[in-house]
């Protein structure tokens, strides 16, 4: 499965109108015709734009090998939201003219009821694959490596290793066959066979007698780390995997560790901006993006009235108003996390090609609709604690409608901040955290203060 890549998009802003219009009055034929004719990042972009039901029509109408490219083009996470549109029968078919490792990224990323059903409609052989595949974490050997691989008995001979290749040429075109790998009647990994060796050798030799003996291999449990390091020491493409027994159960690409370590890189970054749900996109359901976002945000509210706290040791010497200094810094940092959440799915929606830079009320009102409901939350518990901490039920209407407002604020400025900089030709991966703080924390110590100022006379 691979992420989609930028590429420059020049299509009508609309043009995903134009692609449902074929889907429900043109040809099949025309259909693959126009998403053909588009680039990857077009494609993304059309798909992010359209209803659900269109989407459904669209995958539904296309033959069951154009859908697998097309979906296979996108992200684990977006694909798996395409499938999920579908009807298990409709997903397993499309599902069947994927290789069997993106198979299993896209079920993987399915509830488990979902994930059964299109399970059970997929050739047994099949489903016991992918099962076994989704069974690993994402970061081990055995969730990188693809079980499609050439591979044989030791005791079978060159001729009739050329008639069992020749046989199945229309299968093994899709497959990595620079090597075969060589096994023993329980199926342990005992040789690696380079396919050239094929061609210099009489057609009686068996392969016991030219592979190349004690290969090296990773273990199916091996984490990314070690991995990492495996590939940074040799030079292969792509290494045997076995289970403890020695069992061969697949091969690991170098390309498939690669490109685990710059997802495990991506997803550090986005939990220390708040976002520990895995990858979000605005495509996904509000309710689904709020969860992921609040699991972070409410609990980092307790994590700072540890700095509050260091304040209130000091509340006796101020004036009773001087209270609202506990929650200054609490309110400026919850709103910049808020910020810098909107910020982070900005950078990646531009990045996939998703978004357009000059797609500003779009954005901003899909933030808008996460914010509101973040706000509310966040601002209730930070009322809560502020009544709990000075006994005030006004301090507590004060902290919590501007942790509310500035969340508004914060979240609409991290998810058009990008837009704009990349409109203007600015790098916004430098400079929207900057922008994003400096502009919360102002608007923060404006709204807690310009409030408590109105409602002065009920605070002291």
């Amino acid at each position: 499965m691979n992420d989609v890549v930028t590429d420059p998009i020049t299509e009508n802003d609309r043009s995903w109108e134009e692609v449902v219009r074929v889907a429900n009055e043109g040809s099949v034929e025309e259909l693959s015709e126009l998403l053909d004719s588009m680039s990857v990042a077009e494609q993304a972009y059309v798909f992010s734009h359209m209803e659900d039901d269109a989407e459904a029509v669209v995958l539904r109408r296309l033959p069951a090998e154009d859908a697998a490219d097309l979906i296979g083009h996108f992200n684990e996470s977006e694909a798996a939201r395409m499938i999920q549109l579908l009807e298990s029968q409709a997903a397993a078919t499309i599902l069947q003219e994927m290789p069997i490792d993106e198979q299993a990224d896209v079920i993987g990323d399915l509830p488990e009821k979902e994930a059964e059903a299109i399970l059970q409609e997929l050739p047994q052989q099949n489903a016991d694959n992918v099962r076994e595949l989704t069974a690993y974490p994402d970061n081990v050997a055995g969730g990188m490596m693809v079980v499609e691989m050439l591979r044989f008995r030791s005791e079978m001979t060159v001729a009739e290793v050329i008639d069992e290749i020749n046989r199945g040429a229309e299968h093994y075109t899709d497959l990595d066959v620079r090597y075969a790998y060589v096994c023993d009647d329980e199926g342990r990994l005992v040789g690696v066979l380079p396919m050239q060796n094929l061609l210099f050798v009489k057609r009686y030799r068996k392969l016991g007698e030219i592979m190349i003996k004690d290969p090296l291999s990773v273990r199916t449990t091996a984490p990314l780390e070690e991995l990492a390091e495996f590939f940074e020491s040799h030079v292969y493409l792509g290494v045997p995997v076995v289970d403890d027994d020695g069992v061969l159960k697949g091969v690991l690409h170098r390309e498939a560790v690669q490109y685990e370590e710059v997802r495990a890189a991506e997803n550090d970054y986005l939990k220390s901006q708040g976002i520990v749900g895995g990858e979000e996109l605005r495509t996904m359901p509000v309710w689904l993006r709020s969860r992921r976002r609040l699991s972070w945000l409410s609990i980092n509210i307790f994590l700072n009235l540890g700095a509050a706290a260091v304040i209130a040791y000091f509340q006796e010497t101020l004036e009773s108003v001087i209270a609202l200094a506990v929650f200054l810094p609490i309110i400026s940092d919850m709103s910049g996390c808020s910020g810098n959440q909107a910020v982070a799915v900005s950078m990646r929606e531009l990045s996939l090609g998703i978004i357009r830079p000059t797609e500003f009320f779009r954005v901003w009102w899909k933030e808008f609709t996460v914010g509101l409901i973040n706000g509310s939350v966040l601002g209730g518990l930070i009322a809560v604690v502020a009544v709990l901490f000075d006994g005030n039920p006004y301090l507590g209407v004060v902290v919590g409608v501007a942790l509310c407002l500035n969340t508004l604020i914060a979240v609409s400025i991290g998810g058009v901040v990008p837009l704009l900089l990349k409109r203007f030709g600015f790098d916004p991966a430098v400079a929207s955290g900057p922008l994003l703080t400096t502009v919360t924390d102002m608007c923060g110590f404006f709204l807690v203060l310009g409030l408590a100022t109105v409602m002065l006379s009920r605070l002291t």
